[in-house]
């Protein structure tokens, strides 16, 4: 029985590029090993075939937004329903996982009790269909080398945790902005070991285009990221990579290094793990940016201020 389960919505297979990449991402975690299950989700137009060409299973029903997204609560559940597996992988169908990803998140499993494991990605324009053939991964690593890119740590393309935790989750729009960050913040919030993976998970993000997202907008600038902002409890919810408390170097878990960045970042969410303050919350957020007090609040502040010399004078 597969230990781990790595599952993901794909988008429709009708363009030619999100097709090739889609397919190149989806036979990285079939090479995997026979660790690893794969479950595609949704019933989206060339997937069923893709699932039956690449040896993997698809299950088609899944609650969707309006706008025809599929909603991460409803892929947990089909999941759960679907596996035994112990351990889960919500990852994103553009990224191919280079071999060691097994060796390393079974590490950090046999190690902690309640854990989020997530990395950094990079990013790499390719435009070819991958042979996996012996030696793709030393090739891919070349090019990456070369030409790839190590994202920001506002990118979050994975996410490994336990079939029993995030159970229940919200209900967020998958491709919209918000859900990963509030899952990082779910995290850190439940005092789970959050482990970013980077030095050891090494992930490639093939570079697209928008033009599959309504307006061919790029997905913060949609209603239904809005919704799922909402639904994480506001921009003071928004955590990113930086937020981990570990790190996974050459095997070892070891704490997150201490870095003046860091130090302001953990006294900066301070109230936001430990308390719901919202007013305790913008206080420790406008004294590690003072700028955008500036520029937030000085504007309301005369603006209030002036009202109320308006009224001083007409009285």
């Amino acid at each position: 029985m597969p230990e781990i389960v790595l599952f993901s919505a794909p988008k429709a297979f009708t363009d030619p590029h999100i097709g090739l990449i889609q397919r190149n991402a989806i036979r990285s975690w079939k090479a995997l090993g026979t660790s690893v299950e794969v479950i595609l989700l949704g019933d989206e137009e060339g997937l069923a075939q893709t699932a039956k060409e690449i040896g993997v299973r698809q299950i088609p029903e899944l609650q969707k937004a309006p706008s025809g997204a599929p909603l991460i609560s409803s892929m947990l559940e089909q999941v759960r329903q679907a596996s035994n597996a112990k351990i889960f992988v919500l990852i994103n169908s553009d990224i191919i996982v280079l071999p060691g990803f097994v060796e390393s998140v079974l590490i950090i499993d046999g190690n902690c009790q309640e854990y989020l494991i997530m990395g950094h990605r990079w990013d790499m324009e390719i435009k070819e269909v991958i042979d996996f053939l012996p030696g793709w991964a030393d090739t891919l690593i070349k090019m990456m080398s070369i030409t790839g890119k190590l994202h920001k740590s506002k990118g979050s393309d994975y996410f490994v945790f336990r079939r029993d935790q995030f159970d229940p989750y919200p209900p967020f729009v998958i491709g919209r902005a918000g859900w990963d960050n509030w899952t990082i913040f779910s995290a850190r919030k439940m005092r789970w070991d959050v482990i970013d993976a980077t030095k050891d998970i090494q992930i490639i993000h093939q570079q697209h285009d928008y033009h599959h997202l309504p307006g061919g907008k790029i997905h913060y600038n949609h209603p239904e990221s809005d919704e799922n902002l909402r639904l994480a409890g506001g921009k003071r919810h928004i955590f990113t990579l930086l937020d981990a408390t570990k790190v996974l170097v050459d095997g070892r878990i070891l704490p997150y290094p201490v870095t003046p960045r860091k130090i302001i970042r953990e006294f900066e969410i301070l109230p936001v793990i430990h308390s719901s303050s919202r007013f305790w919350m913008d206080v420790f957020f406008y004294m590690t940016h003072p700028f955008k007090f500036v520029r937030h609040k000085i504007p309301w502040l005369a603006k209030v201020l002036g009202v109320s010399r308006k009224l001083d004078l007409e009285e």
